[in-house]
């Protein structure tokens, strides 16, 4: 089917994988993602959501792809999008994959399967682990051998009683690369994350503005975080991806600011068009956009910003305000405050232009 790994993990998870989930929610860790609190039991025990699994099947695609994944941050005039959605949304590579060897149980070895590709509450990183095919390291991600930090997965619960795999070993050691790699301190300890504080969070799952502290370090990563993967010494042994819908679209590997931040919606769905970021919505990706901006300390984009103090967006509008803060002079930044304050209705706006740092 093309995975680079396979592994077998009985239908079931330990206590150690429902406690660390418990205490996730428990501390707030997961934001404003209600998804991963409202149905911690299915997610937590997998016979819960399929009370007639008996084993699951889990298989990994390598991303992986060639030079520095970090190098667009040495870009600020361009936008970094993490290496995961550079190329085609792995959703529909990998489910188009699964569904064929789905039927092939089905048909050839009469089980019965459900297939899941981060569709549902299935907890992927310890159900690989569990298969072999790697373990959670301290920055919370699945680490492979192989394949380093890069890997997609997707699981198949099937009726059918399988042989399983060993279950993989940590191998993280003494190593805290990842953690001190972090530009927003998201981790409280090993193998814990705040999500609240994560950029991969803040840029993607949160639907509301980015809190202050978070917007100077976020730099110009537009679409995610991959300072925490990138740094893993395990990396030596990942290689290129094979898989060609999974390669980085040429424009999105070095994109411009000022052609990102005119984007309209029609423009931005044809831009993203099969992409994972087209998932986020144009006004969420403009603020992202417009963050960079703000830290790119490239007064030319101005002319970019001001068209977006009156969008219709009140987060395009709030985040417009905040990088002509950060480009102008604070008297010039005053004289667009007279002009545009008072015709601002969103109390969040209005926030941004009564603060000036």
């Amino acid at each position: 089917m093309g995975f680079d790994v396979v592994g077998f993990a009985p239908a079931t998870l330990g206590e150690n994988a429902r406690k660390r989930l418990s205490d996730y929610i428990s501390n707030g860790y997961h934001g404003d993602m209600g998804w991963l609190a409202e149905r911690t039991q299915q997610r937590s025990q997998p016979t819960d959501l399929w009370p007639d699994a008996q084993s699951v099947i889990v298989v990994g695609l390598n991303y992986g792809q060639e030079g520095d994944p970090l190098a667009t941050l040495a870009k600020p005039e361009r936008g970094s999008i993490s290496v995961y959605a550079r190329g085609r949304d792995y959703h529909d590579v990998a489910k188009k994959k699964l569904r064929v060897l789905a039927r092939f149980i089905a048909d050839d070895l009469d089980g019965d399967v459900k297939l899941f590709v981060d569709t549902a509450p299935v907890m992927e990183k310890p159900l690989a682990a569990k298969a072999g095919l790697g373990w959670q390291g301290k920055h919370t991600n699945l680490v492979s051998k192989t394949a380093g930090s890069w890997l997609f997965l997707g699981e198949i619960y099937t009726t059918l009683s399988l042989t399983v795999d060993a279950e993989s070993q940590d191998r993280c050691g003494s190593c805290s690369r990842c953690l001190t790699a972090c530009p927003t301190d998201a981790f409280p300890g090993p193998y814990q994350l705040d999500a609240r504080r994560c950029i991969s969070y803040l840029t993607i799952e949160h639907k509301g503005h980015i809190p202050r502290e978070f917007r100077k370090p976020i730099g110009n990563r537009i679409y995610g975080c991959d300072d925490c993967l990138a740094v893993c010494p395990w990396n030596k042994f990942a290689h290129a991806t094979n898989e060609s819908e999974l390669e980085a679209r040429l424009e999105l590997r070095w994109p411009r600011l000022a052609d990102l931040v005119q984007l309209d919606d029609a423009a931005f769905r044809q831009v993203f068009s099969g992409s994972p970021v087209k998932r986020l919505g144009r006004d969420r990706f403009i603020r992202n956009v417009l963050i960079a901006i703000g830290n790119s300390e490239k007064s030319e984009l101005l002319l970019h910003v001001e068209p977006k103090l009156r969008d219709s967006s009140p987060l395009v509008r709030a985040m417009a305000v905040w990088a002509f803060g950060r480009l102008v002079t604070p008297e010039s930044f005053k004289n667009l405050r007279d002009v545009h304050q008072n015709d601002e209705t969103d109390i969040e706006v209005q926030k941004e232009w009564a603060r000036f740092d």
